[in-house]
């Protein structure tokens, strides 16, 4: 029984797959696997026109202007930067500055990550459980709705995703050999995920530690002493930016947004770190007036609903991630527990650990987590719970003559059969007989797979045809839906559309007028105009292609430009227009301060229904 999982060089058995060259049908089969993908992610990619305005606006900076290019400024001025670190911006505006700025070279970069995303968790599957196995977790990867999502939208967690499962990459090729190297390509690659989305990158490195300390075919004094050289290079790949941040005339760079003291370390422990696990004080706006107000949990979905341990299959993340869930959690169990006396070096159960300790811390922290947490952040979760269903199912399948895996494969078909029953059920009005199809196929064909598949070549492919239906149609059907709706603002969900878009945490106020937007592509000085906060600002700078200072950032609470500094721009005639609207005023933002100044000392003017000051009269 142990053998059904164990990676023994046996016919049909995972070790296989390291010495026996793939069948005909492999390459083909990759091939049309990527080119769904990518018709999949780049199918009407425009109607989202530029996605997140906010991060849209500090490409076109980027293209604008160097430094603002080198730390992630909102605008080409560099007031400040926005409130991630700029990886995924460094790549994005490498895109638009070689084929010009517009909505598609904003998101085609994330649909590439995408496509790369998939084969590369292909080929790290394979490499320890065959190409069958492979195959079925990029799909799986390909149409969890939340992937269909963020590969067609130019938040950073494309690109995040991309470089975890580089990292897992990595690493399975160090285990195979105990390879210092590759352990340490792992570590650079979580390190540039530091640099993306930083403490989030981190969650994986449980995992891929114990993976490769109980795994890797070398003494432990060699295996702790390679892992020391992965962490230095985890702190090296992502220190030398903190460094550069540092080390320049805090003068000559723009503020680091969402920090409370200019400091790209000090936003990474803090509002990105953990403040993001224990909460952070009054919660968050999420819009201003006519948005969306609320706060970190409770029962604003946006924000991840009520944590705890069944957050990830409640109304926020359960939809976007949790469809193969059930099956993996399950899978997880059978496979550690078939290959608990296979000998240490074992490849299924060390790809189990990786994957599954993966999916595991990730979703526990999301899952508890009492700061700021949004739904769309669970396709960083994708590639593990798609890996381990993979894994697990292809191992339990090939050990189905025996009573044990088959008991543990029925119940990974029926609980996916169910649960996407339950899931589509929320959504009862879109596709209605689906649900129903779905848990009638499932369960006959998990009883199938209880009593017995005879060993008859035509009928054992049908029933795996079924059960690989019956697991993956309810997440495919999901999947494509959301690719094929728009999506907007800061806050993208994943499903059926009931609007024009799917998104939250855009205000009427930040969206331009075309009067605004002609007023402001007319001017010459180094701001167009300046307004509070970065929201309302970035749709100024898209609207009109100049640069906007957001007062305040993101969440008007950022102390940058102070009053003294924006005195100071007037004085020089550098900004053209103050703009009232947005939000922001919050404790240190100082934007309070400069409408009131504003307000004191220039004539207030009506432009597209916005109230609008002169500041060069």
């Amino acid at each position: 029984m142990t053998t059904a999982l164990a990676s023994r060089v046996e016919p049909g058995h995972a070790g296989e797959t390291a010495t026996k060259p793939p069948g005909r049908w492999v390459r083909p089969a990759v091939f049309g696997l990527l080119a769904a993908t990518a018709l999949l992610y780049f199918w009407n990619l425009t109607a989202s026109g530029y996605g997140n305005s906010f991060y849209a606006a500090a490409v076109q900076s980027g293209t604008q202007d160097w430094k603002a290019w080198l730390f992630g400024s909102l605008d080409a001025g560099n007031v400040l930067t926005v409130d991630k670190p700029p990886a995924a911006l460094w790549v994005t505006t490498a895109f638009a500055r070689i084929f010009g700025f517009s909505g598609f070279t904003v998101l085609a970069p994330q649909a590439l990550m995408g496509v790369a995303s998939v084969g590369l968790l292909y080929l790290t599957v394979k490499r320890t459980s065959g190409p069958v196995a492979g195959l079925f977790a990029g799909a799986a990867l390909a149409v969890t709705p939340v992937a269909a999502l963020m590969f067609k939208f130019n938040n950073p967690d494309a690109l995040l995703t991309l470089l975890l499962i580089a990292g897992g990459y990595c690493t399975i090729r160090a285990i195979e050999t105990a390879s210092p190297r590759w352990l340490a390509l792992a570590g650079v690659a979580i390190g540039f995920g530091f640099l993306t989305k930083m403490m989030q990158a981190f969650l994986v490195l449980p995992a891929f530690g114990l993976a490769y300390l109980i795994a890797a075919p070398t003494s432990l004094g060699k295996r702790l002493l390679h892992l020391l050289g992965a962490v230095v290079a985890v702190v090296v790949s992502a220190g030398w930016f903190i460094a550069l941040v540092d080390l320049w005339p805090t003068d000559s760079r723009p503020y680091i947004g969402g920090s409370d003291g200019d400091s790209l370390l000090e936003l990474a422990l803090g509002y990105n770190g953990l403040g993001r696990i224990f909460g952070m004080g009054g919660g968050m706006v999420v819009g201003g007036p006519g948005g969306t107000v609320g706060s970190a949990g409770g029962g604003n979905v946006g924000f991840g609903g009520e944590s705890g341990l069944t957050r990830m299959f409640g109304a926020s993340f359960g939809g976007e991630v949790s469809w193969l869930l059930p099956a993996a959690l399950i899978g997880l169990v059978a496979g550690l527990w078939f290959t608990r006396r296979a000998a240490g070096t074992d490849r299924t159960r060390a790809a189990l650990i990786v994957w599954g300790g993966w999916m595991l811390v990730t979703s526990l922290v999301f899952s508890f987590m009492s700061g700021i947490v949004h739904p769309y952040y669970a396709v960083a979760l994708a590639p593990s719970i798609a890996a381990v269903v993979a894994i697990s199912g292809t191992s339990l399948w090939r050990g189905r003559a025996h009573r044990a895996p088959r008991v543990f494969l029925s119940l990974m078909i029926a609980a996916s059969a169910v649960w996407a029953y339950i899931l589509l059920d929320r959504d009862a009005d879109w596709l209605p007989a689906l649900r129903w199809i779905i848990v009638g196929l499932g369960l006959m064909t998990a009883t199938v797979v209880l009593v017995g598949v005879p060993p008859m070549r035509k009928l054992v492919a049908v029933v795996a045809t079924v059960s690989v239906l019956t697991i993956g149609l309810g997440t495919t059907a999901y999947g494509i839906e959301t690719a094929s709706q728009s999506h907007s603002g800061s806050i993208p969900i994943s499903g059926p559309s009931t609007g024009d878009e799917r998104g939250m945490g855009m205000g009427p106020e930040e969206e331009s007028s075309a009067e605004i937007g002609a007023a402001l592509a007319a001017t010459t000085t180094k701001w167009a105009a300046a307004t509070s906060s970065s929201q309302s600002a970035a749709s100024l700078e898209l609207a009109s292609g100049k640069s906007v200072i957001g007062i305040g950032g993101w969440s008007g609470r950022d102390p940058a430009p102070t009053l003294a500094e924006f005195q100071q721009y007037v004085a020089n005639g550098d900004i053209t227009y103050y703009i009232e609207g947005g939000r922001g005023g919050g404790p240190g933002g100082g934007s309070n301060e400069i409408s009131e100044w504003v307000a004191e000392n220039f004539t207030a003017t009506t432009v597209g229904e916005r109230t609008v000051y002169h500041l060069l009269s």
